[in-house]
């Protein structure tokens, strides 16, 4: 299935754009929540475990805007992708363009299902702070079951048009009724680009234990260089395969690329 992918992104190199344009929006969403934050002092409320008071409330609410901001980034673009990815799974010869506009004209719902998933990842945080070791546990296996269940949300909204909370039922009902939920157990991009990884963290664990020097700053410069890039790759193939998956799921026709193994042996019939 990654191979599949990957051929894909070949077609179409210039999908990588899209998290190379979220990862800098994202930053700068950062930058804006995070100086005031820090100017006004509101990040020593995080640290403390008193009552809440008027300054709770405060940073909780910019915690819960900079939650939607984020989230709101990263489905405008992942969005793009899907939406390339569907026209060249089609036959199609996507643009860059062509992946802009159609996000842009999901915006409203975009934006909806940005406001659920900081719903979602605000609610997660609170029950992990509620008891740091039950709360952690509780929080992975909720976060887990909100992963599987909301998989192909995007795809949904990109193709569909229809709304946040109706997308994510059809997404419950698309991997439930027709193909199990061994869908992420099954198939894991980060455990393939955590092992590709490990030779960039090699470099840099020995540039750091050889001493200060010239060269070492230059190894780890490109190990650094080398993982934003698997990030960036890795980013860009999980929406192609995100694609692929709904496209399958909707309508049983292997998408263009893609192979009739490939595709069982990630999703299982019931």
């Amino acid at each position: 299935m990654m191979g599949s992918s990957w051929e894909i992104l070949k077609k179409d190199k210039e999908m990588i754009v899209f998290p190379i344009f979220s990862g800098i929006a994202c930053l700068m969403v950062m930058a804006s929540f995070a100086y005031p934050v820090y100017l006004s002092g509101l990040w020593r409320v995080a640290a403390t475990d008193s009552p809440a008071s008027d300054q709770h409330i405060v940073f909780y609410g910019i915690l819960f805007l900079f939650y939607f901001c984020n989230y709101f980034v990263m489905v405008f673009f992942n969005s793009g992708i899907v939406a390339c990815a569907t026209i060249r799974m089609q036959g199609g010869d996507p643009t860059v363009s062509d992946g802009l506009k159609t996000a842009s004209s999901r915006i409203g719902l975009i934006a909806g299902w940005a406001l659920v998933l900081a719903t979602v990842g605000f609610l997660l945080r609170l029950v992990e702070q509620r008891s740091r070791k039950i709360g952690q546990i509780v929080a992975s296996i909720l976060g887990l079951s909100w992963s599987v269940a909301s998989f192909l949300v995007v795809p949904i909204l990109v193709t569909e048009g229809i709304g946040p909370i109706a997308a994510l039922k059809e997404s419950a009902s698309l991997l439930k009724s027709s193909w199990g939920e061994q869908l992420i157990g099954n198939f894991s991009f980060g455990l393939v680009f955590f092992l590709l990884s490990l030779p960039a963290f090699l470099v840099i664990g020995l540039s750091v234990h050889a001493g200060f020097s010239f060269w070492m700053l230059v190894f780890i410069l490109l190990a650094v260089e080398y993982l934003i890039l698997l990030a960036l790759i890795q980013s860009t193939l999980q929406a192609i395969f995100q694609a692929a998956v709904y496209a399958y799921a909707r309508s049983g026709r292997l998408p263009d690329g893609f192979q009739h193994d490939e595709i069982n042996d990630v999703l299982r019939r019931k």
